[in-house]
């Protein structure tokens, strides 16, 4: 089935998008977190194509289509998450002879490399560097548009900026809270809000890569639960296993408010700064729910 795959992508590669010949870029971004960004950019210079963004699916174990290898094939522009998140879009960019199309990899663009937590998109200055290098990239294609992509880079970061300003908000309010999660998706946003994330690392990191945690970490984590320990237990939607379902009913009969997050857009029409907007609000009303002792 792959060698068929490859050979569709060899097939399509050589081809020009009929679309990119009338001005418009063919963009395809493996996440939909990433094409929101980038369609908010481009505008009506820019067609997107997300290519994961089911609410009910596991990013992490997504694989690829003939559909998915003839749109890659013939994009203009392709965005990819990287540090192995979406090892997939790798095996289709290699496999593919379009010498002409860009390539955005954001891991390589920050620096990191598999292994790293890729859960990039939830750090607001990795998001910030992403989006101006989108700016950049877009222009870099269709330089006749310039202007056009710089206004449009101008009011996509006053539109983050109503997230990015409740990150801070919280920060300053929350601050050093204790927190925890089921998997080391809220890494980043722990960091950018100061809260102190005090969840078992290897619990986490087990979660996220699809295994069984450590005993010794689920036990640490229960007695965390217990203990109170945590004021608020942040919840990856997408990535649910028996033991973060246990995990999660301790916490709700420990009476510790729970926060679900999710790792796509939701919902998937929705742009990035609404849901980040959205769940963070989420997360603001856990922490004072519990300050408030309710």
């Amino acid at each position: 089935m792959y060698k068929f795959l490859i050979g569709l992508f060899i097939f399509f590669g050589g081809m020009t998008s009929a679309h990119a010949d009338q001005g418009t870029i063919q963009v395809v971004a493996a996440e939909n977190f990433w094409g929101s960004l980038v369609s908010q950019l481009g505008g009506n210079h820019v067609s997107v194509v997300s290519v994961v963004s089911d609410p009910n699916a596991d990013p992490h174990e997504y694989e690829s289509n003939a559909n998915t290898a003839k749109i890659f094939a013939t994009a203009n522009y392709v965005i990819l998450n990287g540090a192995g998140y979406d090892s997939w879009a790798d095996k289709l960019l290699s496999a593919g002879t379009n010498t002409k199309r860009k390539v955005l990899n954001v891991a390589d663009l920050l620096g990191k490399k598999n292994g790293d937590n890729p859960h990039f998109w939830y750090n607001p200055d990795y998001v910030n560097q992403v989006t101006f290098k989108m700016e950049q990239d877009l222009i870099s294609i269709d330089p006749s548009n310039t202007e056009y992509y710089k206004e449009q880079y101008a009011q996509l970061q006053k539109a983050l900026g109503s997230y990015q300003n409740r990150v801070l908000s919280i920060k300053n309010q929350f601050g050093k809270t204790p927190v925890a999660c089921t998997e080391s998706i809220f890494f980043y946003p722990a960091a950018a809000l100061g809260l102190n994330l005090i969840s078992p690392a290897e619990f986490m990191d087990a979660i996220d890569e699809g295994n069984d945690p450590p005993v010794q970490s689920v036990v640490k984590f229960q007695q965390l639960i217990k203990d109170k320990k945590i004021q608020v237990l942040v919840y990856n939607e997408q990535t649910v296993t028996p033991i973060t379902e246990s995990i999660k009913k301790m916490a709700t009969d420990a009476g510790i408010p729970i926060v679900g997050i999710t790792e796509t857009i939701q919902p998937p029409d929705a742009t990035f700064q609404d849901w980040m907007n959205g769940e963070l609000m989420a997360i603001e009303n856990a922490l004072n729910a519990k300050a408030l002792g309710k």
